[in-house]
């Protein structure tokens, strides 16, 4: 017979066998999750165009910051054949030659907003008050139609989280058309005196004044008018002109007008870029890097089956003329050269 004593030295140890043997597994469980979740970044060189071609990338951005430029992307998942947008993160690239690129893991999805369901469209990173600020196109969970929603950083890389956690647009607050898709494409350009503003849309071209907190409206809603606007407005300066690129008619070319202010009135001046191939929609950066101006768009050559919804990015040189015009972009399979 076991004395009451031992029982329970007995009892006690089986009690800390179990304890260690629990927090043995939870730590290998942990060691192992977190080794299987931990996504490091990968460099690869672009050979030509498209750039990228392990995956499929769609509607670039870019952005200069610290002698890098940093390309950030759609993602575009469908089944081979499947000819629908599915698109559930954002993908972000960073170079310092043009030809060297870092992936970085993916620093923004859908999950990220919680009262968006779905759709990962067109998007532009802002550099603003030492911050970046993410402006994305998504589906709402509650309200129909396409939003905009913002994500914020300390890091051009992430992780980014929603600023807001709310939308900052829905389709219930535009009323110029019918559609539920006229919120999408976000750009933000922000002037010499500092003041940034948001352009988006399809088929009517929206801007507003932000708040310099980047999360909030200043001011009343307008509306851009252009010839045979459809969608991805990207607005640039240089040498005193104010640049508005933008998609056209379907299947979509680039199209651009320019103005001595970001408030218009502004001239058409024509097309800049034909349609890419295999590609039914269009949609550029514009940015100049270590002395040379590029133009970064995408198109449908790495799947013959389903371009318009497995799209590739690519970048060639843009060139402008003496009066400030553009010149037309030649879209290349060689790309860009390298730069030091």
């Amino acid at each position: 017979m076991i004395s009451s004593k031992i029982a329970a030295k007995l009892k006690r140890g089986k009690a800390l066998f179990m304890l260690s043997t629990t927090i043995g597994f939870t730590l290998f469980f942990a060691q192992n999750m977190n080794a299987q979740n931990t996504v490091k970044d990968t460099v690869f060189k672009a050979n030509g165009n498209p750039i990228i071609t392990h995956k499929y990338t769609a509607d670039p951005s870019a952005l200069v910051y610290n002698n890098k430029v940093y390309l950030y992307t759609g993602h575009d998942e469908a089944a081979k054949g499947k000819n629908s947008y599915v698109m559930h993160d954002w993908l972000c690239f960073s170079t310092t030659d043009m030809q060297t690129f870092t992936e970085h893991p993916s620093p923004l999805s859908v999950k990220d907003f919680a009262w968006a369901k779905g759709d990962a469209w067109a998007s532009q990173v802002i550099h603003y008050n030492n911050k970046f600020y993410w402006f994305v196109s998504i589906s709402h969970g509650a309200i129909h139609g396409k939003s905009i929603g913002v994500a914020v950083s300390d890091s051009p890389t992430g992780p980014f989280k929603d600023a807001i956690g709310s939308a900052l647009i829905t389709n219930d607050m535009t009323k110029g058309t019918n559609i539920s898709w006229d919120d999408i494409d976000p750009t933000v350009f922000v002037d010499k005196d500092g003041q940034p503003y948001l352009f988006w849309g399809n088929t009517i071209l929206n801007y507003v004044k932000l708040k310099k907190n980047m999360i909030e409206m200043d001011g009343p809603m307008q509306t851009v008018n252009v010839p045979k606007f459809t969608e991805a407005p990207w607005v640039h300066q240089k040498n005193g002109w104010y640049y508005l690129s933008y998609a056209t008619e379907f299947p979509e070319k680039i199209a651009y007008a320019m103005s001595r202010n970001i408030n218009g009135p502004w001239e058409y001046k024509g097309i800049i870029n034909e349609i890419a191939g295999n590609s039914n929609t269009n949609h550029q950066a514009i940015i100049d890097f270590k002395g040379k101006s590029y133009f970064v768009y995408h198109n449908g050559a790495l799947a013959a089956d389903a371009g318009s919804f497995h799209r590739s990015v690519c970048i060639d040189y843009l060139y402008y003329n003496k009066d400030g015009t553009i010149k037309r972009v030649i879209m290349t399979s060689e790309g860009v050269k390298p730069v030091k």
